[in-house]
């Protein structure tokens, strides 16, 4: 793991003045943990933009064998493990959680850069398929990060939406309650041990975004928390009420805890300011309980949330490819599991 470098006093100022600009638009999404008892572990995330943006949920069994991408040389594999994905424009993996209890979350970061003259060389995989690939071959953090050190993948994608290009970091956490945070320097992989950081949200990078949080720790949250829906007052409101709220066992509880604190940092819906493209207001909400293996989806115009039991699914090598259309879901509520389709793969936008 690299060691995050603390930046104090002044700096933070300085630290977000110097944050480069990259040519993503409206993005501002917010990942939060909440660690209740008896080993529930929820992570919630906000996918925030300045359009809706169709995602539907899949469940792929196991034994299944992938394309990373349509190059030469690709990478490809045969899934260990059955997972739940959030699919955007039926076409890239956003975010999921395996049958192992592994949540991955993609969070738009300016000033990714993936790769460099070397990675370039290596097999490459599209962001399309980028976390399913790692959920589906890994069963923790710790293999995650290892998969990430040898980083011998090349990585990138195709556009969307009028050209935007989709310059991400991730938040990961398994079964234990483990996490990292990754991110591409120009090409070199940076992992982060958050250490008791329970939330993430967008830009500055990591190590910026630490000296912000620490800085906030000093005033207190019950004396004053900033409150505007920038980044870093989003992770900062987050990470203080997940550390101050009350941890519970019970499944549904939990789930709410979790759904009001990222409610909290979330863009209240068509809230738009005027020449900062990079604020956008919250179009859907997930929460991966990974003790119990359920996944929760919360569209924000929808009355009711709903939620996947994996535990419930067959997942076996050879069982059929699952998919709830989530336009025509606005009634559901609850377990939802029984109402998933047999459906054909969904195809990659590579």
């Amino acid at each position: 793991m690299n060691m995050i470098k603390r930046i104090l006093g002044a700096a933070i100022v300085g630290a977000a003045a110097i944050t480069p600009q990259f040519t993503t638009m409206g993005a501002a999404c917010t990942r939060v943990l909440y660690q209740g008892d008896d080993s529930l572990l929820v992570v919630g995330r906000s996918l925030d933009w300045k359009t809706p943006i169709p995602t539907n949920i899949y469940v792929y069994p196991a034994g299944m064998h992938k394309m990373g991408s349509d190059k030469p040389g690709a990478v490809e594999w045969t899934s260990k493990y059955g997972a739940v994905y959030a699919v955007g424009y039926d076409g890239g993996v956003t975010e999921g959680m395996n049958e192992k209890g592994l949540a991955i979350n993609g969070l738009f970061c300016k000033g990714t850069v993936y790769d460099n003259e070397e990675t370039v060389k290596r097999p490459p995989i599209s962001m399309a398929m980028f976390v399913a690939w790692l959920l589906d071959m890994n069963a923790t953090t710790d293999e995650v990060v290892k998969v990430l050190e040898e980083h011998n993948f090349s990585l990138g994608g195709a556009t969307f939406d009028g050209g935007t290009v989709s310059a991400l970091h991730w938040g990961i956490t398994d079964a234990s309650g483990k996490s990292a945070i990754l991110e591409f320097d120009n090409g070199v992989v940076r992992v982060y041990d958050p250490g008791d950081v329970r939330a993430m949200t967008n830009d500055p990078q990591w190590p910026k975004m630490t000296a912000i949080i620490d800085y906030w720790n000093k005033i207190g949250g019950q004396n004053m928390l900033p409150g505007t829906v920038s980044s870093p007052d989003r992770c900062v409101r987050a990470n203080y009420f997940a550390h101050h709220v009350e941890a519970v066992k019970e499944t549904s509880l939990g789930v709410s805890i979790c759904r009001s604190i990222l409610v909290n940092a979330c863009v209240p819906y068509t809230y738009l300011i005027q020449g900062e493209p990079n604020v956008s207001s919250t179009q859907w909400r997930s929460f991966a309980n990974l003790r119990d293996r359920q996944y929760y989806f919360d569209i924000v115009t929808n009355p009711g949330y709903y939620y996947v039991d994996l535990t419930k699914c067959d997942l076996r090598k050879g069982a059929s490819v699952l998919k709830l259309d989530t336009s025509h879901s606005s009634d559901m509520v609850g377990d939802i599991t029984g109402k998933l389709k047999k459906s054909a793969p969904f195809t990659p936008m590579y």
